[in-house]
């Protein structure tokens, strides 16, 4: 073979090594780029399945109502104020009965939305009959009639004592026309307990979020320590500044 053959089949065979090797970087590239998307793939099925995983399945939700709790009021106003509240607890109706005028007049100026969280936290102070369950998810019903403030009076103001068996669903029922609201549509939604998962909703979040006690009452996210009728003012008047 002659010298300029030789050159030339060395040629030849070395573009065909540079094309061999060209390729097999092509590959690798293509099977680290299809490993990668597989990951980013798997991780974001995991995500999703954990985001799932720590939501309520099924929870039916009144009106204006997420799965911690129940707004009443503008969503614009500048204030939030959280009540966390059990219709059992006493000392949640002596909140109501001394700052419940207040919180509503700071609701019909758009000052402030009230953002309600009936837990059930006194089921077993109602023998058995798991009162504070059933009330709260009967609110639930209330809201839906546009009537949750009124539903929340009338229950207070006919509040059964601890260790008693607590109102029944027809005497909830009764007492709510005197809050407005008539029709079989609410009575369905008593009887049926149509919001019983929103209540349990809304008892194991207001725990994830270290309530362990009614009344607790937060004003933008902070709790006050003595929620009287004076405190309460103080604070929504200095969070709106």
């Amino acid at each position: 073979m002659s010298g300029k053959s030789s050159n030339k089949a060395r040629r030849i065979a070395a573009e065909q090594l540079a094309k061999q090797r060209a390729a097999e970087r092509r590959r690798r590239t293509i099977i680290v780029s299809v490993i990668a998307l597989a990951v980013l793939v798997i991780a974001a099925g995991i995500g999703v399945t954990l985001y799932k995983s720590s939501q309520p399945d099924d929870v039916v939700l009144p009106k204006s109502a997420t799965t911690t709790g129940l707004t009443v009021g503008k969503t614009t106003a500048p204030v939030t104020v959280d009540v966390y509240l059990d219709f059992q607890c006493p000392i949640c109706k002596t909140f109501e009965d001394e700052s419940g005028k207040t919180l509503q007049k700071y609701v019909d100026e758009g000052t402030a939305k009230i953002v309600y969280h009936p837990v059930a936290y006194l089921d077993r102070f109602s023998s058995g009959t798991k009162y504070s369950s059933r009330s709260s998810a009967a609110s639930g019903c209330a809201a839906d009639a546009d009537k949750f403030p009124e539903f929340l009076t009338t229950l207070y103001a006919n509040q059964p004592e601890e260790n008693a068996s607590g109102l029944t669903n027809a005497k909830m029922i009764s007492l709510a026309k005197s809050a407005g609201i008539t029709g079989d549509t609410f009575t369905k939604c008593v009887d049926d307990q149509k919001y019983a998962d929103w209540t349990k909703s809304v008892t194991d979040e207001a725990s994830k979020a270290g309530v362990n006690g009614t009344p607790t009452v937060k004003v933008n996210g902070t709790s006050l320590e003595n929620p009287t009728t004076a405190e309460l003012t103080k604070a929504i008047d200095a969070a709106q500044r």
